[in-house]
């Protein structure tokens, strides 16, 4: 874990956000490296989830609603963690966060208290103050009065505004069910404790979908939507060893769900959830439609029937996709990827990410500083910038700039020696398997666009 951290600053993936004024506790800042691939992961997710369905709609909602969207979701009085102090060294913490996994029974309810008696501070082993509960939303006020009246959230989660525009999206859209409305947004919640990079961290942000369905077939479609997490995972380069799905079981699920599936993801640091899939019944539009007073049913063309449909939630977290990207893709190799019979190199890294997601497609390396070299390389530049994030290097021996671009997960790196001069052809080497190939310049463009057809 520690070397991926390292890597993801040091190469310009992730930095702590605010850090020339010492950083600011789980804020972090997405790198020039790091945008791009936090885009492709976001792309990735939209072409499939989205544009390659024609039972989906897509939506961007405001961060800041209405305050009643909140009071309906349940989200004001109860979204809450159990917070306690340590009397000697001040820290917080959450106070099922100290108990063993096995300390909770399947029962468990965070809004009850918890026997502590016997507990100490982790850190310092100081005496623990009594429980409280603590609201995990983000309060500000809108407009220049700060009263209670103008109150208003920052978005602990992307699904209110799907459900606030369910009946806007079934008629403007003449959406038929089942269909599904997606977002990718920000989301705040006050976290008593952070941890783990950008595990769990303050503002995140999600790629989410509510997918609408009568009643009587949520059992065919919840299935549908774990085969098609299980194949997203695969897309991401998740290996199947390191995904476990885990049935939350009664007693443990929100009072709303009647059945939940966590994907966990195994960390370095452990077993957590990567994403989450959940039917939560008719619960959401019910209290919608409860608090606005608003008609949220729906009617069927055909049988004329009118009902509140039920939801299937896929809900995916882009900043975890991103830290499990980077785990599953950090290669180290003891004495480097030499050809000779004896490894002579220190330990290379290579960051063997899906090629449709690396935030560099390929890299441009004209093999000396020589005019005619860099005339050619800046030309092919040109060119394939126009499909290609593509990055110019010119600095260090080749074997170096090889080097560079394997660490930052570049698929091709494209040579242009003192040969090209004389054939107009490239060597184009592949990261992974690092054969290299001789590729005329006027088929560069057909040759990528085969490599890199899903891009």
């Amino acid at each position: 874990m520690e070397k991926v951290v390292a890597l993801a600053k040091r190469r310009g993936f992730i930095f702590p956000s605010s850090e020339i004024y010492g950083g600011l506790s789980a804020a972090y800042d997405y790198g020039p490296l790091g945008i791009e691939l936090k885009n492709n992961i976001k792309k990735a997710w939209w072409k499939k989830f989205v544009q390659q369905r024609p039972d989906m709609f897509g939506l961007d909602a405001a961060i800041i609603m209405h305050p009643k969207v909140w009071e309906a979701s349940g989200h004001i009085a109860n979204f809450s963690d159990p917070l306690v102090d340590c009397k000697k060294c001040r820290r917080r913490f959450r106070a099922d966060h100290l108990l063993a996994p096995s300390a909770l029974s399947p029962q468990y309810d965070k809004e009850k208290r918890i026997d502590l008696v016997d507990l100490r501070c982790p850190d310092c082993g100081g005496e623990l103050t009594d429980q409280r509960q603590f609201n995990l939303m983000f309060k500000t006020f809108m407009g220049p009065v700060t009263e209670e009246a103008s109150a208003v959230y920052l978005r602990p989660e992307t699904a209110g505004g799907i459900f606030t525009n369910f009946k806007s999206i079934t008629e403007t859209m003449r959406a038929r069910l089942p269909f599904g409305i997606a977002q990718i947004g920000k989301a705040f919640r006050n976290e008593i404790t952070t941890e783990n990079f950008i595990f769990r961290t303050r503002e995140f942000e999600q790629m989410e979908i509510e997918y609408f369905v009568h009643e009587s077939e949520w059992h065919k479609y919840f299935s549908e939507w774990q085969i098609q997490m299980r194949e997203w995972c695969q897309l991401l380069g998740i290996r199947k060893e390191n995904l476990i799905e885990h049935e939350i079981p009664d007693g443990e699920r929100a009072f709303y769900s009647k059945r939940t599936i966590d994907f966990e993801y195994q960390y370095p640091f452990g077993q957590k959830e990567l994403y989450g899939l959940a039917y939560r019944t008719d619960y959401d539009l019910h209290q919608q439609q409860k608090y606005s007073g608003q008609d949220l049913t729906y009617t069927d063309p055909i049988t004329k029937e009118k009902f509140l449909p039920h939801v299937i939630e896929p809900s995916l977290g882009v900043d975890r996709s991103f830290l499990a990207c980077l785990l599953e893709a950090y290669t180290e190799i003891d004495g480097g990827r030499s050809t000779t019979t004896e490894a002579i190199k220190d330990m290379e890294v290579v960051l063997k990410l899906p090629y449709v997601l690396a935030p560099i497609k390929i890299a441009i390396l004209p093999l000396s500083k020589k005019e005619k070299l860099i005339n050619i390389a800046r030309e092919i530049q040109s060119n394939l910038n126009k499909n290609y994030f593509v990055q110019y290097d010119e600095t260090g021996s080749i074997g170096k700039r090889y080097r560079r671009q394997d660490e930052i997960g570049t698929p091709y790196c494209l040579t242009i020696d003192f040969e090209t001069v004389e054939d107009m052809a490239v060597t184009v080497r592949d990261r992974d398997s690092m054969q290299q190939e001789r590729i005329a310049i006027s088929e560069l463009s057909e040759y990528f666009a085969c490599k890199l057809k899903d891009n």
